[in-house]
């Protein structure tokens, strides 16, 4: 197997983690970039005795580290990153980056050290220390979209022992649009498959259509998702879910959007 086929089932994830870290699809996507070029030109860079995964995740992590780019001339995203540079300011970025590789990409604790360069017991101060803080920065108005009743109570559980507020439980397309429309939530956690088999992507468009609100997707199919051919959302998290997970998930979105807290 070459390289760049071992290389390609990690991209989508890759890409994901690039822009929790970042704040924006465009400049996780350059991370990523930035990691394929290096590869292109010297192989030898990763160890082919080791975890390809773990040292891809470290690349990034360097790169993000030592990333300048240049100011975004998107203004939406020049406004997220304005937010997040208020709130990065009151948390390391290094906590956050623990958090997300074991909370988000399943990475252990050990190998969330390896990646950014920490034993086990600073990873650990590292995420207790993202979790305080982002917990202290985020507060919203929640509309879950889930057509499974158990998973739609444990999400609404999970949220709301995070001190936000459930303005709705919708289960399809029709009830999704017209609970955003009634409520104005500052994020939606939207499942893609929906009671009446019509598409919570549909029904998301549609709300983005009149509400700019971060969304996160549940769904067991991340892949569907990930491709680059279209915006993103923030965060697609793959059933079955930790509830760490979606805490992690939850708490980064909002570290980067302006209805929660003011930063």
């Amino acid at each position: 197997m070459s390289l760049g086929q071992a290389i390609a089932p990690h991209l989508p994830y890759l890409r994901r983690y690039g822009r929790a870290i970042s704040g924006s699809q465009a400049s996780g996507d350059a991370l990523v970039a930035q990691l394929l070029e290096t590869l292109v030109a010297n192989p030898g860079a990763v160890d082919s005795g080791a975890d390809l995964r773990i040292q891809l995740y470290r690349m990034v992590h360097d790169n993000f580290g030592l990333a300048s780019a240049p100011p975004p001339t998107d203004p939406d995203a020049a406004a997220d990153i304005a937010i997040a540079d208020a709130r990065l300011r009151r948390i390391p970025s290094l906590a956050r980056q623990a958090l997300l590789l074991t909370a988000v990409e399943g990475f252990g604790e050990a190998e969330t050290g390896r990646i950014i360069g920490r034993d086990v017991e600073d990873v650990r101060k590292l995420i207790a220390e993202a979790l305080e803080e982002i917990d202290r920065q985020t507060r919203a108005r929640i509309l879950i979209i889930e057509d499974e009743p158990i998973i739609a109570m444990d999400i609404e559980m999970i949220v709301r022992d995070l001190g936000h507020e459930v303005v709705g439980v919708a289960t399809t397309h029709r009830e999704a649009v017209a609970e955003a429309q009634k409520h104005q939530p500052g994020l939606v956690l939207a499942d893609i498959q929906l009671a009446d088999n019509s598409s919570g992507i549909e029904a998301v468009q549609e709300i983005l259509n009149d509400l700019k609100v971060p969304v996160i997707f549940i769904t067991a199919f991340p892949e569907r998702l990930l491709t680059g051919d279209r915006p993103e959302p923030a965060f697609l998290l793959t059933k079955p879910y930790q509830p760490a997970t979606l805490r992690a998930a939850v708490s980064q979105v909002l570290f980067f959007d302006e209805s929660t807290v003011p930063a």
